[in-house]
């Protein structure tokens, strides 16, 4: 009995110091405390008061703004004139009997400062230059001495439209003989041909980094019918084709489109629906500008809108006729022309190019006779009026000229807003 009383005690005692063993071992497991930084408790209290990696991360710098690219822009500016004409007075005041010679130049030496500020400087040459085997002669067949060409070079034309009603007046052979003359001059031409392949050739004029493309076409050749099978010869209008041949320039990399039209009604002031309705057709086409001539008075300009290659809204210029710059002709203001003077402007970073400024400058031919025969000049009429120092202007002429000025630019402007 005593032995069974003896066991329990001892099974109890050694239970108690179990107990005591297991809590000092694994007690500061079971608590969170202990000092041995490498139990698992620690581990465990360090991740619960430590941040995350995503926590201790530096935050993403923000993404910066691109850099805006600076536009680089280039400039060009475009001049034209109407009707070069010549006429049979014209000829025996410019007449050097002992050269054996003729000289234009002063036709022009009032408005070549003009002309200096010109990269492309454009006229309706309205007269073969066939040379003198074919004779000199006027209206209603004309024929010009080479020497017209060479003044209007020296002047600062280098673009002539060459496709008008007086084309053939000298024939087929004609023709080919001002086109051979007007390449030894180096002035180049548009709107009549010496073969097909020439006719298909894009004719380009590149100025300071602007391409522009270049056509011309007339309504008729006053009856002289084209030689058959040579339609080459002269562009005769025909709007598919014209809308045609500007997508072609443009394919070509044309940035600017002009395109010179012989039409409308001769000295009637204002351009009749059909100029109107087809010149506005061509710029909804991607004409630019479009340069009328044939009506041997100045008609009125407008500016107009339409959507351009890229699909931004752009300017076009129609100048439904431009007068004549050089003739024998008078009265009924067909005596006065006008130099449109645009300006021509590329984005070359984004490929886009529009007209900006807009300038007509009014222009008298001035005919005096000092002698026998007629003298001319081309005079810029506002410019005239301010200086008034002229000594073969009398104060008539002055008030006259004044008066005319107004009337001109009225004209001019009337379509100005749109119509």
């Amino acid at each position: 009995m005593r032995h069974k009383k003896f066991w329990i005690p001892l099974v109890l005692l050694l239970g108690i110091a179990s107990a005591v063993i297991l809590y000092i071992g694994f007690g500061p497991l079971l608590d969170g405390g202990g000092d041995n930084p490498g139990t698992l408790s620690d581990e465990n209290n360090v991740a619960s008061v430590m941040p995350s990696a995503a926590e201790t991360a530096s935050p993403a710098p923000p993404t910066p703004e691109p850099t805006p690219v600076e536009p680089v822009f280039t400039e060009a500016v475009w001049m034209g004139v109407g009707d070069i004409m010549s006429h049979t007075p014209q000829l025996p005041g410019a007449y050097d009997a002992e050269l054996d010679a003729y000289d234009f130049t002063p036709f022009f030496e009032e408005v070549k400062p003009i002309f200096e500020d010109g990269d492309w400087v454009m006229a309706n040459l309205e007269t073969p230059i066939a040379g003198k085997d074919y004779g000199y002669t006027g209206y209603p067949t004309f024929n010009a001495p080479v020497e017209l060409a060479q003044a209007l070079k020296a002047a600062g034309f280098n673009l002539l439209s060459t496709a008008n009603n007086h084309s053939l007046d000298k024939g087929e052979k004609g023709l080919l003989r001002t086109l051979e003359h007007l390449k030894e001059l180096g002035l180049q031409s548009v709107g009549t041909a010496a073969s097909p392949e020439e006719a298909e050739t894009l004719v380009f004029s590149e100025q300071n980094g602007i391409k522009m493309g270049l056509l011309s076409y007339t309504y008729g050749t006053n009856g002289i019918l084209i030689p058959d099978g040579k339609p080459y010869l002269v562009n005769l209008i025909d709007e598919t084709k014209i809308k045609s041949d500007i997508q072609r320039l443009r394919d070509g990399g044309a940035d600017i489109v002009t395109v010179a039209l012989h039409f409308g009604n001769e000295y009637q002031t204002t351009p009749s629906e059909e100029q109107k309705r087809l010149a506005r057709a061509l710029v909804a086409a991607g004409a630019d500008i479009i340069a009328g001539s044939h009506p041997h008075v100045i008609q009125p300009y407008e500016v107009v809108e339409t959507p351009g290659p890229d699909g931004q809204t752009k300017k076009a210029l129609i100048i439904y006729s431009m007068g004549n710059f050089i003739s024998n002709q008078r009265g009924d203001s067909k005596d006065y022309g006008v130099i449109f003077k645009v300006g021509i402007r590329k984005n070359v970073t984004e490929g886009v190019t529009e007209l900006t400024e807009i300038e007509a400058i009014p222009t008298w031919v001035h005919r005096y006779k000092p002698d026998r025969s007629y003298r001319y000049r081309v005079l810029p009429v506002e410019q005239t009026l301010a200086e008034r120092d002229d000594e073969l202007l009398s104060g008539t002429i002055y008030d006259q000229l004044s008066s005319d000025f107004d009337m001109l630019v009225a004209r001019l402007e009337s379509m100005s807003a749109g119509e």
